[in-house]
């Protein structure tokens, strides 16, 4: 019989295994088809986080990209799509007279925002899809949860104010004006964890970093809690397939395709490192004493409490059977990591998320001065 400890290993040999023939071009990518049907695609966004990868997927797949956004962020990233000048926040004029296949809305978090967009484009645009999130439900107390759970309601819907008690209300808000715009013709995409080369809040990231330093690593709380990520470049590429076939409704793009462990997800980063290594698996009750955060010190990890028992275990069964598909877990860390020690000493030396160093032996300290006591 395997034991847990047994089947981690032979799980993290495995990914090592596949991490290493990933470099070797197991994973490489296959020349991309084109689109049976090529589109006219307009992105609202489209230079932050997730917008790249969809352009980057679009212009291969053989469809006409044109963004609309301030100009702000990336402003000469790509050169040889058309670029529309104006602001969600009530300059909206270069969209005015035109007209696309699709919109994919990425940037709004205010409903007001939405409701003028769509309502400007319900007439010139066949499809709008909304980039959501989970945070739209009132929590996770089910395990497998589908897209009909109820999702939250603001006391005061005409708040603009974003914050960590609005958020959600707000994003749930911001569909619902999509789907009043334009009925039977929005596509709503709810991610969860978005991950991977590019992420500008560095919580995921965190992991491959860390555990690419090697050493004692915390390990937060009980190994077997469900783990929710998906890489962005599959949610990119996913939301640009939709729109090619014409899909509408709701869906929770969350990954990876089978349940997996917190241990599981370590251990297979793990195993694309050949540094020397241990996990120290510290109790939740312990870190919440020390003021470690889930989340935010800890990322990825939400310890299953009564609001997050369903959390890990979260339906995706519907965005599966529309199409969307996953990376191998090797792909995405080995590819972040690169993607991370590729940027500007000064930017890797203040990482966004997750526990300093010196933090996380303070932490490790203080578990084992407690456990020898």
């Amino acid at each position: 019989m395997t034991t847990r400890r047994q089947f981690l290993e032979l799980s993290a040999a495995t990914a090592g295994a596949l991490a290493l023939s990933g470099r070797r071009g197991l994973f490489a990518q296959q020349p991309m088809a084109s689109a049976a049907k090529p589109l006219r695609i307009l992105i609202l966004g489209g230079t932050g986080f997730i917008g790249p990868h969809q352009v980057r997927y679009a212009l291969a797949r053989g469809h006409t990209v044109t963004l609309f956004n301030r100009g702000r962020t990336n402003p000469d990233m790509f050169p040889e799509v058309e670029k529309l000048r104006g602001d969600r926040d009530g300059d909206l004029e270069a969209l005015k007279g035109r007209d696309w296949d699709a919109v994919i809305d990425n940037s709004a978090t205010i409903p007001r925002w939405v409701r003028d967009s769509a309502g400007l484009l319900k007439d010139s645009a066949g499809q709008y899809l909304y980039i959501s999130t989970l945070s739209v439900y009132r929590g996770f107390p089910q395990p497998g949860m589908d897209e009909t759970a109820p999702v939250q309601e603001l006391e005061d819907p005409t708040v603009e104010q974003v914050n960590g008690r609005t958020y959600g209300g707000l994003k749930a808000l911001c569909e619902q004006a999509a789907q009043a715009a334009l009925p039977g013709r929005t596509t709503v995409v709810r991610p969860g964890l978005i991950v991977g080369p590019g992420d500008p809040t560095d919580r995921w990231t965190y992991w491959p970093v860390r555990i690419s330093r090697g050493g004692e690593v915390l390990a937060p709380g009980d190994p077997w809690t469900l783990v929710r990520y998906i890489d962005a470049r599959d949610v990119s590429e996913w939301c640009v397939r939709m729109l090619e076939d014409g899909n509408t409704g709701v869906y929770n793009a969350v990954g990876p395709r089978s349940h997996l462990s917190t241990a599981e997800m370590l251990y297979g980063i793990r195993a694309t490192t050949n540094v020397e290594i241990g996990f120290t698996w510290v109790a939740a009750d312990f870190l919440a004493e020390q003021n470690v955060r889930p989340w935010s010190d800890l990322p990825a990890w939400l310890p299953p409490t009564e609001e997050y028992v369903g959390y890990g275990s979260i339906s995706r069964d519907k965005a599966i059977a529309a199409g969307l598909t996953f990376r191998p877990l090797a792909t995405t860390a080995l590819e972040t990591l690169d993607w991370w020690r590729s940027l500007p000493e000064e930017r890797r030396a203040s990482p966004r998320a997750g526990l300093p160093p010196e933090r996380e032996a303070e932490v490790l300290a203080a578990w084992h001065a407690r456990a020898s006591g």
